[in-house]
């Protein structure tokens, strides 16, 4: 049985809900039900079997795009474990492009970023390129960078102090750089960081990595340890890029937040209109038991 929950504009969920029974109908899914979720009544809660999750994705998106989506196997609860992206995931920017700025290459380094988040670059490589450009930068501007180019995303504070209220563990886990992240993390609420550390020399960036670079891999390493952990238990995913596709697969739900093409293809589910307290929706978290700060 395959439990989809979506969020939409009211009045698009009323007239298309017939139409998109009919369509999963036609693909060979018998649905069992279409109605409201008891902890929110704008999210449709839709039941069914005899087909795929894909298919059920694929006919809900068709009907009622936009939409914030999530299918599952079961119905989805308050998961074990969360492992969340950190730039244009948690936070409303891509911290290396916005310290390039301060370089005067962040058009030249942005389209690396970019084609690296399309999947169309090695990540690894992209990445060691982008920080080397970056070689003689002032270490000052990260701070300045924090303070005048890095915000929260709406939604992100609440998401994170809510499931750790629900007993999650929550980690922070980026292709980014501590300098950027533990600062982000301690702010959110995350219990534990892994991401990539900026070589300094005299105050300068040298233009390298201090460790092991982390990569796609890594984050999908780092959500398997921990549900290994917790025994085996449910676990979220967040993101927004190619580099978070295995973790997103690799997560009970696997969630792409307003993400590229190759990511919201891959996950589970995905939110494209609301903020991320539509995820507290989706997993059928009343609004009553969500933290607000």
């Amino acid at each position: 049985m395959f439990i989809a929950r979506l969020i939409a504009e009211p009045a698009r969920l009323a007239a298309n809900c017939d139409a998109a029974i009919h369509a999963l109908e036609a693909q060979g899914m018998k649905v069992h039900r279409a109605e409201p979720l008891a902890a929110h009544d704008d999210v449709l809660e839709v039941a069914a079997d005899h087909g795929t999750a894909a298919t059920l994705r694929a006919v809900l998106d068709t009907q009622f795009a936009p939409v914030d989506l999530l299918v599952a196997n079961h119905a989805p609860g308050v998961p074990g474990v969360f492992v969340s992206d950190m730039d244009s995931t948690m936070i409303s920017a891509e911290c290396i492009d916005e310290l390039a700025d301060f370089a005067g290459l962040k058009d030249q380094i942005a389209g690396i970023t970019e084609r690296a988040m399309q999947g169309e670059l090695d990540f690894v490589e992209a990445l060691t390129e982008r920080v080397r450009l970056l070689g003689g930068l002032g270490e000052d501007a990260i701070q300045q960078c924090l303070d005048e180019r890095i915000f929260d995303m709406p939604g992100a504070r609440t998401l994170v102090e809510t499931l750790k209220s629900h007993g999650t563990r929550t980690v922070l886990v980026t292709g980014g750089f501590h300098q950027f992240a533990d600062p982000v993390a301690e702010r959110l609420g995350f219990e534990r960081v892994v991401g990539n550390r900026l070589a300094t020399l005299h105050g300068k960036l040298t233009g390298g990595l201090v460790g092991d670079i982390v990569d796609s891999s890594v984050k999908e390493a780092v959500l398997r340890a921990e549900v290994a952990r917790r025994d085996g238990a449910a676990s979220l995913a967040t993101g927004d890029g190619a580099n978070d596709i295995p973790m997103l697969m690799a997560a009970s739900y696997g969630i792409a937040y307003h993400a590229k093409p190759k990511a919201r293809a891959a996950a589970h589910g995905w939110v494209e209109q609301g903020d991320l307290t539509a995820v507290l929706k989706l997993l059928g978290i009343a609004r009553s038991d969500w933290t607000v700060l």
